[in-house]
Parts: C-alpha cells; structure tokens; sequence
C-alpha cells in the first residue's frame, strides 16, 4: 500500500481524534491550522456561539472564482454500546479494509485531499480547491450553515462544491431534507380509577403518534412508482418516547420525537401544518377536563433538501472526474442542501460506504481510499489547466 501510504497516514491522523459530537473538535481543527500555515495558507475559523467547536475552511491556490470546494464533517457519532473488535480511535487493516471510528463517514475523504495538498501547490492551479470542514453534522447539520455564509461572503464564488459522504464514489445529485420535534405533552395527574378527572399525557401523545404513522401510511400509499428515491416518498418516524410515572397514575407528562424527511417537491411546511393542526385539536379535547394542558411542539433541527437538476455544473464535473455517465440520489440527509441552499452548485461524491456508516467495526476498503485519490488528482490536474 505504497501508492497510498500518505493518504493511510492522514486517515489515521484523523481518526485519532475523538471528535464525537458531544465532544469539541478543536484539536482535530487546531492540528489541521498547524498543517496549513506549514505551507504559508491561511485558514478561517467560524465557530459556535459557546467557542467549544469550529468550522475550518482554507482556499488552496489563487483567490479567485470558480474554485471547487471540498466539503467534509469533522464530527463522528459515538461508540458507546458498540461492540468492537479493534480500538475505534486507532486505524487497524486487515484484509484489505481499515477499520476505525469515521473512516467511511467521512474522514477519509478529508484526510485524501490533506493528503494531497502539496501536489496542489506543485500543480500551479489556475483555480483554488477550497477546504470546508464543518462540526455537528450528525446531530443535525448545525455547523455548516454559518460556515458557509462566512465562505461565500469571503471567498470567490466557487464554481461547485463536492460534498465527500460515502457514495462509493458514485455521484449523487439528491437527497432527501430532514426535521426533527419534540413533543411534549402536558396532562392532568389524578389516581388512575378517576379517569373522567384525569388526562391521561402518554394517552394524548399516542394519539399523535399514531397521526404520524397515518401521516406516513398516506403518502406511502400515494407515492409516485417513478421517483428515484427509497422509498419514494417523504416519511416520518417516531423512535423516541417517555412519559408517566406510575401504573396507576394518570400520566401529567409525556413526549417523544419524530423525525421528518422529504423528498424533493415535497412540501415541507404543509406535512408540519397537518400535524399542528391536529396536534391543537388533540390539545383543545383536552383542556375541555383541565385548561393547563398542553401540547408543544420543539422543532430542532431543520436540513434542507438537495434537488437534482438537469443543470448541475457540480454533477458534471463529478462526473467526468469518476467517468460515470449517470447520477443516483440517496435517502438520508447531509450538508449538500444547505451550499445548494445558499446558492451554489453542489454533489455528493466520496469513498467509501454508506452502510458502514455509525455502524460498530466501521471500514472503508482501500480501494475505495485509492479511488477516492485518484479523483482528487483528477480534479487537481483539471484546476491547474489553463
């Protein structure tokens, strides 16, 4: 594995630090600041309100337009509960795969184009490769929107931004948006044999629990055979819930949260206004037995869609960098739709698999790792032409 020893070198490195989302990531952003002033290239930070976490983006070659942006996320989700066979925070191979924390997802295509930063000085590009690594995606694409605000007003508008979650180095030009709520619901507490005083709070959440589920069941019924998302329609899902005390108290709490994925042409804040509405009728039936109760709705996070169109200079460029002729579109959710959001002409195209993702004993193959290089070559070598 001589052909990629600097790239295995870079995996490693980042793997090394425990960047889980609850967690800072400022060494990981600190060692990444050191690597690039050793070659005279600024870096800007842009970090949270508290100062615990921060994006990085750095622009490799001249300031001027039409540069192409590297998107990845330093964050990984936990290993807590995992049963793994190796030390998640350090790189093992075996049988041609390297296991570790956040090699598929996605540290691998951050540590290939760290990697391959002085051939990009070598090259003389003609247009900059732009370095954008965010923090708190997993737990909701928090970090990138401001990012990206700061990259746009600052730098010159890029022509694309390849965004490197796991394709398997297809070329994604979708994906589906995602929200998530919580819910919390406010009953009235009696002992359980005075249920026409009470209000019963898990009684309440379930019934909007089942809203969801009928909400999901319709769409799924009426779903266009043509999409070429799966499933090919918006979905919703509740997989978290608590409430109550005691069996024979009547529950004054409960709550639970759904998350909420659409699909392109979708319309999100119709799907949200259905289950309000019913959400303020459940609550009304409620207050008419005690007037305290509630019903509340938290929106927490809120990602927007990447829409595929048939102009899209980024899926062009990732094309003939991979030389497929087709693009495909994806079910969860990333940072793509915020550049798009913003703007600018974004794909997904990385190494390694999506199915390994958050997942114990996670591996990227190395041949997906040299793949994954000779695309960042290519593009290097296509920026440096006049």
């Amino acid at each position: 594995m001589k052909d990629i020893a600097p790239q295995l070198d870079w995996i490693s490195r980042l793997v090394a630090f425990d960047t889980t989302s609850s967690r800072s990531n400022f060494a990981l952003i600190e060692d990444i600041e050191q690597y690039f002033a050793g070659f005279g290239i600024e870096t800007y930070r842009v970090e949270n309100d508290e100062r615990t976490k921060s994006n990085l983006y750095a622009v490799v070659g001249p300031h001027v337009a039409g540069g192409v942006v590297l998107s990845g996320h330093t964050d990984v989700v936990p290993v807590t509960g995992q049963d793994w066979d190796t030390d998640p925070w350090r790189v093992v191979e075996k049988g041609g795969k390297l296991f570790g924390r956040g090699v598929a997802d996605m540290k691998s295509f951050s540590a290939i184009g760290l990697s391959l930063v002085p051939e990009m000085l070598n090259a003389g590009l003609k247009r900059p490769i732009i370095f954008a690594l965010s923090y708190d995606e997993e737990v909701g694409c928090i970090g990138a929107p401001r990012m990206i605000a700061e990259l746009v007003k600052t730098t010159p508008l890029p022509s694309a931004v390849i965004v490197g979650e796991p394709s398997s180095m297809k070329v994604i030009d979708g994906h589906k948006g995602i929200s998530s709520f919580r819910v919390t619901v406010t009953g009235y507490t009696t002992h359980s044999s005075q249920t026409d005083r009470g209000v019963s709070a898990v009684e309440a959440a379930a019934r909007l629990i089942a809203k969801i589920a009928d909400m999901r069941a319709l769409r799924a019924a009426s779903a266009d055979p043509q999409s070429p998302f799966e499933p090919p329609y918006s979905t919703m899902t509740v997989n978290v819930a608590h409430g109550g005390t005691q069996l024979n108290i009547m529950a004054g709490e409960a709550w639970f949260e759904w998350d909420l994925r659409v699909v392109p042409g979708d319309s999100f804040d119709e799907i949200v206004e259905e289950f309000t509405d019913f959400a303020k009728g459940v609550e009304a039936e409620m207050r008419t037995k005690a007037p305290g109760c509630r019903v509340e709705i938290l929106q927490m996070t809120n990602v927007p869609f990447l829409a595929p169109s048939p102009a899209n200079p980024a899926a062009d460029l990732a094309k003939s960098l991979t030389g497929k002729n087709s693009t495909d579109v994806v079910a969860y959710a990333a940072e793509a739709g915020q550049f798009q959001e913003a703007g600018l002409s974004v794909v997904i195209c990385g190494p390694g698999s999506i199915d390994q993702a958050h997942q114990a004993n996670e591996f990227i193959t190395v041949d997906q790792v040299r793949e994954g290089t000779k695309f960042i070559r290519k593009l290097i070598e296509k920026l440096s032409a006049a």
